[in-house]
């Protein structure tokens, strides 16, 4: 079974920094493009990033957000920096894979101000 799993939220200072993971399992995220979306707290889900399967980055938060990908631990990152509390949000990373969009449970970001 395909599965997505972020890690690597939680809370933190206002001009602080996170990095978030996303592993994934049975899939291989380097041959599809990767995505972080999150959903503020009351609000829809949102798009922060994307790396494509040939490396090409797009952001919503440039330049404070920054996506990356270990191949060799089939990881996607998200390095946040400057962590202001309007980016308190569950952040998810998402797949496609044979057709369908894959998810993961979410991981939940908090910053104080």
């Amino acid at each position: 079974q395909v599965q997505l799993v972020e890690s690597g939220g939680g809370l933190v200072q206002a001009g602080g920094s996170l990095t978030l993971s996303c592993t994934a399992s049975r899939i291989i995220l380097s041959t599809n493009a990767v995505a972080w979306h999150r959903q503020p707290p009351g609000k829809v889900r949102e798009w922060v990033a994307t790396i494509a399967s040939g490396g090409a980055t797009n952001y919503a938060e440039y330049p404070r957000f920054h996506i990356t990908r270990d191949n060799e631990k089939n990881t996607v990152y998200l390095q946040m920096t400057n962590l202001q509390p309007q980016d308190t949000a569950v952040y998810y990373c998402t797949t496609n894979y044979r057709g369908r969009a894959y998810w993961g449970q979410g991981t939940q970001v908090t910053v104080s101000s």
